[in-house]
């Protein structure tokens, strides 16, 4: 077992402590701040392979991989010598670098529904961007998201979002004026009939639908048989774009994201995390004929200082070449069943109600009866039964995301004996807990 008993976090206290002096609430993005989950966040000093250690030496199986990007594990040695060399030139140029066409040739090999891709700094940003791209292409002002779907801290963005926001519990953010959100429409996932009643009561003025094509900001949701489908078809019947918010799921599900999973071509996709190998990093893309509206080729503004960076670019492709390699996603789908299959069975042993979904190297469990389908269904787990599940875990050696409301993340790095690990912290924690 990886059990650390007696648990003692005071360094990270200590340190919290004075952050919350320095940042607001102490931390640099709100979910970090463990609100949700109780107790004091843990501060790391460094994390390898499929492990993260805390200042007081701690050591961790970690499943939030820094939220998405360590798919190949932390501070993969191939990643880092890349990263070596690449510094040795400089760390911004503010100015056009063949990484950026390594890069982008690479996305577009890999991703069905990009002809043509921008690199921005982050997925807040891609999804900024494609919002504007929607409206500048189509002349339409209003969109389409979902509820628990979260796209970033844009101002239009902030309806029903989902994570942090959820945790936090804010309906909303103040400062976000109500004739800004006034052109967001929002439907429940997995619901095709609220979306079509969305399209008939707002005739010719929705520029299209942007969604996670598997929720990953409400816990992780998958889309029922037919849904995607169905959107795709509604937007075109519509005149209306359909856009993938690949932020999370995009080089994650498959090499070519969730679009290649579920077979699924939507107009426009958003990336981030992966494809920056632990960098800031975003990028939108898709059809040529909208991404030649983009400035330069076109008339819809967007730019970046740091766009395209050197760095982010490096260890972008880097990590997409291991993520190529032979049988990579069959190991990263086989390790993630086992974890989400075990735990899901050690909960129904010791009497908890729960239940989970998993896909390639994401998977979540909610304690709740009821399959969840929808941020409605997630509302209903036991965010105080996940609170105390959350705590256990850290003693017991296992870093698991701060909130019910969020997807667990493997990665190349998970083996065996971290998963079989991972499984006897659940079994010890579950059965202490009522």
């Amino acid at each position: 077992m990886v059990a650390q008993i007696p648990f003692n976090t005071s360094k990270s206290q200590q340190i919290f402590s004075q952050a919350k002096n320095l940042m607001p609430g102490g931390v640099s993005s709100p979910v970090r701040a463990f609100k949700s989950v109780g107790g004091e966040p843990i501060v790391f000093d460094r994390v390898e392979g499929a492990y993260a250690w805390d200042v007081d030496g701690n050591r961790y199986i970690d499943y939030v991989g820094t939220w998405g990007p360590a798919i190949v594990g932390h501070a993969h040695p191939e990643v880092i010598e890349a990263l070596h060399k690449a510094l040795e030139k400089g760390t911004s140029f503010g100015a056009p670098c063949v990484l950026e066409n390594q890069l982008a040739e690479m996305v577009i090999d890999a991703v069905p529904s990009i002809e043509m891709v921008r690199f921005v700094n982050s997925g807040t940003e891609a999804c900024m961007s494609v919002l504007r791209l929607m409206r500048a292409f189509t002349g339409r002002d209003k969109i389409i998201k979902f509820e628990g779907c979260y796209h970033g801290h844009a101002d239009m963005f902030l309806v029903q979002a989902g994570s942090g926001v959820a945790t936090l519990g804010l309906p909303d953010s103040p400062g976000v004026p109500k004739s800004t959100t006034a052109n967001t429409l929002t439907a429940p996932y997995n619901d095709l009939a609220a979306v079509q009643a969305l399209f008939d009561a707002n005739k010719d003025q929705i520029s299209g639908i942007i969604i996670e094509p598997v929720v990953g900001n409400a816990g992780c949701i998958l889309p029922k048989p037919g849904f995607l489908a169905g959107l795709q078809s509604i937007a075109k019947a519509n005149g209306a774009l359909l856009v993938f918010d690949e932020v999370m799921t995009g080089f994650r599900l498959a090499y070519g994201g969730a679009q290649e999973r579920f077979g699924i071509t939507p107009d426009l996709t958003c990336l981030g995390k992966i494809i920056g190998g632990g960098l800031p990093v975003g990028a939108y893309g898709g059809r040529r004929e909208i991404m030649e509206m983009v400035a330069p080729a076109g008339p819809m503004y967007q730019a970046g200082t740091l766009s395209g960076n050197p760095l982010a670019m490096t260890a972008g492709i880097k990590t997409l070449e291991i993520l190529r390699r032979d049988g990579t996603y069959a190991q990263l789908d086989a390790a993630t069943k086992k974890l989400a299959d075990g735990m899901l069975s050690i909960a129904h042993e010791a009497g908890h109600a729960a239940t989970g979904n998993q896909i390639g190297a994401m998977f979540g469990m909610f304690f709740t009866a009821q399959q969840v389908y929808s941020f409605e269904d997630a509302k209903t787990s036991d965010l105080n039964k996940f609170s105390r599940f959350h705590r256990g875990m850290l003693e017991h050696g296992v870093y698991l995301a701060p909130s019910q409301y969020e997807a667990g993340f493997t990665s190349l790095a998970h083996g065996d004996a971290e998963i079989a690990a991972t499984l006897e912290a659940v079994r010890a924690v579950l059965s202490q807990i009522s």
